[in-house]
């Protein structure tokens, strides 16, 4: 794919049709005296999450409004993934309803962009088996958007985009989904080529936004009083890469958070996702001076395997991870470890497993993100024999989430009884009386909330009890009651106002 840096005059033509889709009368599906109004699922990851804000963005801009589901929307985007089997078949169950809601409400218009419209296969299927979708179009054309929905709005026809060089595109507008954090893509695409993934092949080859861009927006989310970000990338660490072939004194992604960290009112900094080959050791010493740079790092090994990491194309072995692990524990005492593992790839032995386990053993993650190998279309893992029983990765699989919950438990209860920050997320989704956070490592945290009179009644709802969107962002003390295997519980001691 080429490189294709959107032009000014592209973006204006982009704005020029929100005007023009704005101006429509499209009382072709209204059930609302607001007007037209839109919803997007997002599958995958971050980064998904991160486009369909843009792409909200871009819809209010256009004049729509949010609606809260499927059924109240005239209009509906589903935002996809490909890099799991998983992601794939959710997404045609929801084509399944989306069909159903057509068949009751001729005028909404349906969408389908993101990972998986990057992939021929998925695309001819949807435009055989599922007519009734209106727009398809990939990661890439999102800054087109207004366009597409403009053709799609006075014609008849579908409308099918799906572009083929690897954009960067800047000043979209963004509507963030929440208060408490906001994230920031800092690149996009990935060079690794592992072989198990598709991602190369959907999200193009790494191209870094500039440094000044990436900085003026955070500064920008510390003067809207955003307390958290996040900095995204299919791979952060090697951030600036592609612009050093050029200008070799372009800040790297240690230069990148260094500068963020001085942003005074950025409470933390996170990022994701790193790859080890490309953790320096400036970036642990930058980690190890920045306290608003949080204390964990997310590091997927992959296999504890040297001779699965090799057949995955990762680059590095269980000895230099470890290595890591170990400068970052010196420079940041207290530092936590999440990590993604893949339980079967193709060829693994029983020793290759048990190395994984053995690794665990050392490092102790937090927390992981625990999967079993999922054959990819198009990936060289896919082509390979040695495929793993069912059976034998089903057991394996067991032993490794006993391990790692066993690692997760022992983590959290090493903080039980401690007064802990915790940034407010918002109510519960259990239980309405019961706040939600998270501690600058990331643990989440239910916390209780005792006496009411410690909350400031403008925080407090219209009917005076708990509002989690009025409280989401605040920073509260929290002391930890009890430790449990993927969360805590703690009561509130204080709120910050």
């Amino acid at each position: 794919m080429a490189l294709h840096k959107v032009t000014a005059s592209e973006t204006e033509r982009q704005r020029d049709f929100c005007r023009k889709v704005r101006e429509l009368d499209t009382s072709y599906g209204l059930n609302s005296p607001r007007g037209s109004s839109y919803f997007i699922m997002t599958f995958g990851c971050q980064q998904n999450e991160n486009d369909s804000e843009r792409m909200s963005g871009l819809l209010q801009e256009m004049g729509y409004f949010e609606a809260s589901g499927y059924e109240d929307a005239d209009l509906i985007f589903l935002n996809t993934c490909s890099v799991r089997e998983n992601a794939d078949d959710r997404l045609f169950g929801h084509l399944g309803m989306m069909k159903n809601l057509k068949r009751d409400k001729p005028q909404l218009l349906v969408g389908i962009c993101g990972c998986m419209m990057t992939q021929d296969v998925h695309v001819d299927k949807i435009k055989k088996s599922y007519p009734f979708v209106d727009m398809l179009f990939g990661p890439q054309d999102i800054y087109r958007l207004p366009e597409i929905l403009w053709h799609r709005l006075t014609d008849s026809r579908r409308v099918y985009e799906i572009g083929s060089d690897d954009t960067l595109a800047e000043d979209i507008p963004i509507q963030r989904a929440r208060k408490h954090r906001a994230l920031v893509s800092i690149m996009f695409g990935c060079n690794n080529f592992c072989t198990y993934c598709i991602v190369p092949y959907t999200r193009g080859r790494e191209r870094s936004r500039e440094f000044d861009q990436v900085i003026r927006e955070l500064k920008q989310l510390a003067i809207e009083g955003y307390k958290e970000v996040m900095l995204l990338g299919q791979n952060v660490n090697s951030y600036g890469q592609d612009l050093r072939k050029t200008r070799p004194d372009h800040p790297d992604f240690a230069d990148l958070m260094e500068a963020a960290a001085q942003i005074p009112e950025l409470r933390r900094i996170r990022f994701m996702t790193s790859h080890p080959k490309d953790i320096s050791d400036k970036l642990i010493d930058v980690i190890g001076r920045y306290t608003n740079i949080e204390p964990h790092l997310h590091l997927p090994i992959q296999s504890g395997s040297n001779s699965i990491l090799q057949k995955m194309n990762r680059h590095y072995t269980r000895e230099q991870y470890l290595e890591i692990i170990r400068k970052a524990r010196e420079a940041r005492p207290g530092i936590t470890f999440s990590t993604d593992l893949i339980v079967g790839f193709p060829g693994e032995t029983e020793q290759d497993f048990e190395d994984t386990l053995d690794l665990m053993r050392q490092v102790r993650f937090s927390s992981a993100f625990t999967f079993i190998y999922s054959k990819r279309t198009g990936t060289p893992a896919a082509e390979l024999d040695d495929q793993i029983d069912a059976a034998v990765i089903k057991e394996r699989f067991k032993r490794l989430l006993d391990l790692q919950n066993e690692h997760s438990l022992a983590s959290n209860l090493e903080i039980e009884g401690q007064l802990v920050e915790v940034l407010l997320e918002g109510r519960s989704d259990g239980d309405p009386e019961i706040l939600s956070g998270r501690t600058a490592d990331s643990r989440l945290v239910n916390l209780r909330v005792h006496d009411l009179s410690m909350i400031p009644e403008r925080l407090l709802g219209d009917d005076g009890l708990l509002d989690g969107s009025r409280l989401e962002g605040s920073m509260a003390q929290v002391r930890i009651t009890k430790a449990k295997t993927f969360s805590l519980e703690g009561e509130l001691e204080q709120l910050e106002t």
